[in-house]
């Protein structure tokens, strides 16, 4: 596997609290890399390392290959886009005049300007002055920024912040795309674990500033151990029949709750609750969410 990130023992202490404990981060190349946890886990302190924004109290952070360290930071993440916490702007200006500087900072072509704008769908948008903007726009106008040089890697903090739900949607779409359209890697850090989902082929999960999980996000959906819930006619003789079969069973809002079975022994099963008198009138299996997923790994609520 090709990683773009990789990160070693990273750690981060205040004093005698450690915020971020021995992450070993693994971010493949030209993917979306969701990284996920409560608010306060440590996503934001792992990622102003990854950039170099707050120092490392240890650990070694590697981006294409390369360690970062002070003397090459600056050249090493010259290939990087980030958007992290607020976005930066100059409030008096338009938008456009926002990344006109950005533009020249980064010393890319004119044209690019117009390509990120539409890209974030703000056109329409582009000759208001900043401070006029709603917090969602401003969102977009970070976004756009990240984008302008088309870097290598995309560092994105919690960026559907403040946007309303035809926006979060566009933002996920976006973000779904940039690997394929413009061969970028993104990092996105987020607490919604349904936003997650819809937009990511790997995950990290970091609680208390320790990575828990990383995997593909199959790999995590695995973990939700489905259960099979049926409905019957008469629930007396089908708890008899599965005791019987040894199948252990509980009963959640008036339907038969029992754990995952092969499909041949849910087949026998059935037909045998049937010829007993229970009547099944209704079987369906039932994934875990990606919210209780994250519950049974950390013993946290995963939104907020």
């Amino acid at each position: 596997m090709d990683y773009i990130v990789e990160t070693k023992g990273l750690t981060k202490q205040y004093g005698d609290k450690e915020v971020v404990k021995d992450v070993d981060l693994k971010v493949p190349r030209a993917h979306v890399y969701g990284f996920m946890g409560p608010n306060g886990a440590g996503k934001s302190t792992t990622l102003k390392m990854i950039l170099g924004l707050i120092r490392k109290s240890a650990g070694q952070v590697t981006i294409d290959g390369i360690s970062v360290n002070r003397k090459n930071r600056i050249e090493v993440l010259r290939e990087t886009g980030s958007l992290i916490e607020s976005p930066s702007y100059y409030g008096h200006l338009t938008g456009k005049e926002n990344l006109e500087i950005v533009r020249t900072l980064k010393n890319v072509p004119e044209q690019e300007i117009d390509q990120v704008l539409k890209l974030v769908r703000m056109e329409s948008q582009q000759n208001k002055r900043v401070r006029e903007y709603s917090l969602g726009m401003k969102q977009r106008l970070g976004l756009a920024e990240a984008l302008l040089g088309r870097p290598e890697l995309l560092i994105l903090d919690e960026p559907t912040n403040g946007l309303d739900p035809a926006g979060i949607q566009e933002m996920r779409e976006l973000i779904r795309e940039l690997p394929k359209r413009m061969g970028m890697t993104v990092l996105v850090s987020s607490h919604l674990l349904s936003e997650i989902d819809q937009m990511v082929d790997y995950v990290g999960i970091i609680d208390h500033g320790h990575l828990i999980f990383q995997d593909k996000l199959e790999v995590l959906h695995e973990h939700s151990r489905g259960s099979l819930r049926l409905c019957v006619m008469n629930q007396t003789a089908a708890l008899e029949i599965l005791k019987r079969e040894g199948i252990s069973c509980n009963i959640e809002e008036g339907t038969l709750k029992l754990p995952r079975l092969a499909d041949d022994v849910t087949a026998r099963l059935i037909g045998k609750l049937w010829e007993g008198g229970a009547g099944v009138y209704r079987a369906e299996e039932k994934q875990k969410s990606l919210e209780e997923i994250f519950l049974s790994l950390t013993g946290r609520r995963g939104s907020l």
